[in-house]
Formats: C-alpha cells, sequence, structure tokens
C-alpha cells in the first residue's frame, strides 16, 4: 500500500494511498496522529472524501482520521456493472479499508447518506465488532430496516402510521426517477453539477461557498446511480433481519428533507446499544453543521472508550 502526501481538500495535507478490493481500487486518506484511535470517514452520493474537509480538522487532533473515495467516486475505481454496487460488496470495500489501516484493533466509523447505509451494512455482519468498535450514522438507514419499518406501519396502520410512511415516501420520491436507466442520469449529464453549491442552497440551506465539490462530480452524480438500482428494490423488495451488537450513535437532522427522523423509531429493536442525538439541520449536515457533527462524534467515542476500559478493568480484577 503506497502513500504519498496529498491535498485532500482539507486544512491538513493528507497521506494518500490506494486498498484493493478484488477488481476496484480504493482511493484512501488518512490524517492526524497515528498511534492515535482511527476513525473512518464514509461518504455518500454524489461526493467523495472532501465531504468531510469541514469536519476533519475538529477530528484530527484526537483521531487518526481515515477517509476514502467509494467504488464510483473519486479517485477510486468506477465499476460499470450495476450489480457492482451492491450493499453487500461496497461493505466488503469498507472491510478492505479497515483492514489494511487497522488490521490489530477495530475502528470507529462515522458515516453519511449512502456511506451511512453501506455502514449499516457492515456492522449488521456477523463478527462486526471485531472490525468496528462503534458507528455514527447520519441521514442514511439500514434498508432492511427501512423496509421492515414501512411494512410494520401498513400491516397495523393508524392515522399516525400511515402520516409517517407517506412523508417519507414523499421525500424519497426521487429516488424512483434515480433508478430509470435513461432518465435518472439525465439531468446530471445535462450539467447539474455545475449548479450544484446553487441548488444545494435551495434543497438544504447550504452556503454555496461552503460545498466541497470534487473535480470528478458530474461523472460520480451519474455513476452513483447505481447504487439505488443495485439496492433499493431488492432490499424494499425482501428485508432480511438485521442486528448489531456495534455502538450506534444516530445522529438525527432534524430538517432532513430525504431522510426524515421517524423512519429510525424502531432502531433499537435493531441496535439495542444505541443513542440518539438531534439537530438543527438539513441532510448534509457534515457542511452545515461541522462542529456539531465533530463534537458528538468525539462524546460518543470517548463514551465507547471509556465504556470499554472499564470493562478491561473489571475482567482483570475479577
Amino acid at each position: 500500500m503506497s502513500k504519498s502526501v496529498n491535498d485532500s481538500g482539507g486544512t491538513r495535507p493528507a497521506v494518500a494511498s490506494t486498498v484493493r478490493n478484488g477488481d476496484v481500487e480504493l482511493a484512501v486518506f488518512e490524517q492526524g496522529p497515528p498511534d492515535a484511535p482511527t476513525l473512518l470517514l464514509v461518504h455518500g452520493w454524489p461526493d467523495t472524501h472532501r465531504l468531510w474537509e469541514h469536519v476533519v480538522p475538529r477530528l484530527a487532533e484526537k483521531f487518526r482520521v481515515v477517509s476514502y473515495d467509494s467504488r464510483g467516486a473519486g479517485a477510486s475505481t468506477v465499476p460499470t456493472e450495476v450489480s457492482a454496487y451492491r450493499l453487500e460488496t461496497i461493505a466488503q470495500d469498507l472491510f478492505a479499508v479497515v483492514d489494511a489501516v487497522s488490521p490489530d484493533s477495530p475502528v470507529h466509523v462515522l458515516a453519511h447518506d449512502w456511506g451511512s447505509v453501506e455502514a449499516w451494512e457492515a456492522v449488521c455482519e456477523p463478527g462486526a465488532t471485531r472490525r468496528i468498535a462503534s458507528f455514527t450514522s447520519i441521514s442514511g438507514p439500514n434498508l432492511d430496516h427501512l423496509a421492515t419499518w414501512i411494512r410494520a406501519g401498513f400491516a397495523a396502520p393508524n392515522p399516525r402510521r400511515v402520516w409517517n410512511r407517506l412523508t417519507q415516501a414523499v421525500a424519497s420520491a426521487y429516488t424512483v426517477l434515480f433508478q430509470i436507466p435513461v432518465l435518472g442520469p439525465l439531468p446530471f449529464r445535462l450539467g447539474l453539477d455545475r449548479m450544484w453549491p446553487t441548488f444545494l442552497r435551495f434543497f438544504d440551506g447550504l452556503d454555496p461557498a461552503l460545498v466541497p465539490t470534487a473535480p470528478t462530480l458530474r461523472a460520480d452524480m451519474v455513476n452513483g446511480l447505481k447504487l439505488y438500482r443495485a439496492n433499493i428494490r431488492p432490499r424494499l423488495g425482501g428485508p432480511r433481519e438485521r442486528r448489531t451488537d456495534v455502538p450506534v450513535q444516530l445522529i438525527l437532522n432534524a430538517r432532513d428533507r430525504a431522510v426524515r427522523p421517524v423512519v429510525y423509531e424502531d432502531a433499537e429493536r435493531w441496535a439495542p446499544d444505541l443513542r440518539r442525538r438531534v439537530i438543527g439541520a438539513g441532510h448534509w449536515s457534515p457542511v452545515s453543521h461541522s462542529a456539531e457533527v465533530a463534537a458528538l462524534t468525539v462524546a460518543f467515542i470517548e463514551d465507547v472508550l471509556a465504556r470499554d476500559l472499564d470493562d478491561d478493568t473489571a475482567e482483570a480484577s475479577s
């Protein structure tokens, strides 16, 4: 795994490397003290590792911060087949990065949007606690949990349950368009990438000057739509029971127009070691509320580390 210094868009130069998972090479970026606990950052659509550039400086004093471009994005390999973007495959990308950067101890994970969906897939795998010490999730549910929540609401309906599910369906309506092979990519092929920061001001109230964009944005938008085509219908059509013993923190964005906080109302059923924190943000909180995201992540990890230390002390003295 060769390394070089690379400017990842943050205030500190990052050490760049690549990690291979089968035929895919993932571009990986590392900042912070090499002997500190490792914190892995996973971005969503249509971002790259640069999503985190306002968060990383707030984390790199305490943690060895590792981020990467997901397959199909940024400097990583772009598979052409839709099947290459299935959740079980991209979760193995996450594990490949974990095994490469921290083979001897589990890492902490902070993930957003499809990165969070991917991380949920990973933490629900058998033996995940050996590789993942904690998971902070932002605006990306486990798709199996989401499908089960939707079905439960209509199986035993009442006005509140039905309303919650219908409002989330409206919020997610764009995903139907994204799954149409020719029509879905059309706005992005026609140049929506050039207006992306302005669009996010309208959609999420972001200051366009704060929006980090990669030079690959147009391609990332188009390639990333394969995530929707590969996963949404299979998962919503036949959800699995997926549980995790990894400690989970939900950072719930109160003004999220894409993923409403209500979709997590039964999350403790699947992740019993769970904490909820609500912030007054829209969907792209790592950009708009980077200080709050960083502070909540640090506090959660420190609590997990302190608890693990107490458990080790109690075990040693017994």
